[in-house]
């Protein structure tokens, strides 16, 4: 990383100069790291949207280009040819991996898909009404209770073991929080079948009858988990690296990153998508939304229509558009009044001159909606399968940041409170 060029910052009488670095691609970057300690003065960013926390090898974003590699491979790319156990093992070790590289590594998430027996008492605990999230949150954290071996985040193997058994069983945790809100029996993995086959198959199996998971609903989970493995250091991926940069351990840094995918800003995105689709209702209703959405007084918005990165196309979305296509036609689901709101929202968003203008494209969110509302899951189960998904970028982001032996994360403040006063006596106040 280049640190030839740098930055001239006056302050008063003082001047400061500020290695300017170079990435592989994208924007130079300002090293202000030291400088409080020269000029006595903090940045003032909120959002951290101007400011770069890390170095990072992972994922690259150009929202201009809508453009977003894993590793240096375009998303389109991998989507067509790869699976997702396969990016999983790109994001964690830097390189696509061989066929028996790939065969051992899908050997050991297979192997750890099931959780502790004792764990299943977790669930009984929680209400039958609790959402999905709220039971991960806590069923994640808990698995440093039961997994002690793979605790100690300086020991390289541990981390690994740590890593391995995440990807794994977080489908199987998630499947486990679907059926008991369901009230139906736990669905224990299978090992013959794939990595989204077995989630699918955890999720909608009933010891009654076979389940057999068709193959095309298959390639859609595997997308839907692919496209949002990673995604740069957005805000759950943040509140991974910050928990970590304290050594918590791994489990605790995931059960985090789960809490705060939760947000409706962020995981939410493609479940708000899906009641904004329900509110509108009917085909013959699409006029007065798009109306009020063009309306900056109306407050209303229309969710899965931009983004806040991509100022073009998102490039996840061309893939989950084809994707939303070839599920909406196996399943004949055409005459259902939810997704014909959707396509027909879509039809006007990628047509009209205010949304083009704007570039308000559907993105990703609105897609993935749709494609997992057509599979039969409610939307209460969009974030657990987001954070299934992201599970193994939060985790390649925690490895490399453990790896770096950086400081514990310490944001500073802009403080507008009261200056230094004295205490007055309740009697006096």
């Amino acid at each position: 990383m280049s640190t030839t060029k740098t930055a001239k910052l006056s302050l008063g009488d003082k001047t400061i100069d500020l290695p300017v670095l170079s990435p592989t691609v994208g924007p130079d970057v300002l090293d202000i790291t030291k400088l409080y300690a020269q000029a006595e003065v903090f940045t003032y960013d909120p959002g951290f949207t101007s400011t770069a926390a890390c170095d990072s090898a992972i994922t690259y974003i150009d929202g201009d280009k809508g453009e977003l590699l894993y590793r240096g491979y375009p998303i389109e790319q991998l989507a067509e040819k790869s699976t997702h156990t396969e990016v999983c093992y790109l994001l964690l070790y830097g390189e696509l991996p061989n066929k028996a590289q790939l065969a051992d590594f899908n050997a050991r998430i297979t192997r750890h898909t099931m959780v502790h027996e004792q764990m299943h008492y977790f669930y009984r605990g929680f209400r039958r009404d609790a959402h999905p999230m709220a039971t991960m949150v806590g069923v994640v954290g808990a698995m440093s209770a039961f997994y002690h071996d793979s605790l100690d985040i300086t020991d390289p193997w541990q981390r690994e073991v740590a890593s391995i058994r995440m990807i794994a069983k977080l489908p199987t945790i998630a499947a486990m929080a679907y059926k008991y809100s369901m009230g139906q029996p736990f669905v224990y993995p299978k090992n013959s079948l794939s990595y989204a086959g077995n989630f699918l198959n955890m999720c909608f199996a009933v010891p009654a009858e076979e389940y057999v998971v068709n193959p095309v609903l298959e390639r859609a989970m595997d997308r839907i988990m692919m496209l949002h493995a990673d995604h740069e250091q957005n805000a759950s991926t943040s509140t991974v690296r910050l928990a970590g940069s304290s050594g918590a351990n791994p489990f605790a840094c995931i059960a985090a990153g789960i809490a705060c995918l939760w947000g409706p800003a962020h995981g939410g995105a493609n479940q708000a998508c899906l009641e904004m689709l329900r509110e509108i209702g009917t085909v013959d209703r699409i006029p007065e939304y798009i109306a009020k959405a063009k309306d900056k007084n109306s407050g209303f918005r229309l969710m899965g229509f931009g983004h806040r990165v991509y100022k073009n196309f998102d490039p996840r979305a061309k893939v989950m558009k084809q994707t939303a296509d070839e599920v909406l036609e196996l399943l004949g689901v055409h005459n259902n009044p939810l997704l014909q709101v959707a396509k027909e929202l879509e039809r006007i968003a990628l047509s009209d001159e205010y949304f083009i203008t704007k570039k308000l494209y559907p993105n990703v969110d609105f897609y993935s909606g749709i494609i997992l509302e057509a599979m039969g899951f409610p939307t209460s189960m969009f974030t657990p399968i987001f954070a299934i998904s992201r599970t193994v970028g939060w985790i390649s982001q925690w490895k490399e940041m453990i790896a770096e032996n950086g400081k514990i994360g310490r944001p500073r403040q802009r403080y507008i409170g009261p200056a230094q006063r004295d205490y007055v006596d309740i009697r006096h106040r």
